[in-house]
């Protein structure tokens, strides 16, 4: 167990649209330390959304996020020798780092074109509500559901 929190690091925004989120998908994106790499990436992508859906790529990505990011998760909680699946609300930070790890997730095993068009499709899949990564969320809020009984073993 540890004695304290990690302190929070403070991430400055992106150059071009000036959004923390996207500066995180950046440093998700980085393998390697490439750095260049995973900007060049993700900027191609916002130009792919912003052709693809005719809207403001920054909006979209946004709306992708919050559509993939889930409310609610269970947590593994021992009670006496049992262990149970205990559903609990998910925090902000949490939530976007889970729908970043699972829209990547999703773009990554898509085959065939490059990753930015990947990444590019997989976050419209995500505007819309379908896709990997939705699937995936939903998967999350149905075993949050079914383990709606042991809710009152929350901490």
């Amino acid at each position: 167990m540890r004695r304290s929190r990690p302190e929070k690091r403070i991430i400055t925004p992106d150059l071009r649209y000036n959004s923390l989120q996207v500066e995180t998908v950046i440093h998700h994106v980085l393998k390697r330390g490439k750095k260049s790499t995973a900007i060049r990436l993700v900027y191609q992508t916002m130009d792919l959304l912003g052709e693809r859906s005719g809207k403001e790529p920054l909006e979209v990505f946004e709306a992708a996020l919050t559509k993939a990011s889930p409310r609610m998760e269970v947590r593994p909680r021992r009670v006496g020798g049992a262990t149970y699946q205990v559903p609990m609300d998910v925090t902000p930070e949490r939530r976007l780092a889970l729908a970043i790890r699972w829209i990547l997730t999703a773009a990554r095993s898509r085959k065939g074109s490059s990753f930015s068009e990947n990444l590019a499709a997989e976050l419209l899949d995500a505007y819309n509500e379908t896709g990997a990564a939705i699937r995936k969320r939903d998967e999350t809020h149905k075993m949050a559901e079914a383990n709606r009984a042991f809710s009152h073993y929350r901490s």
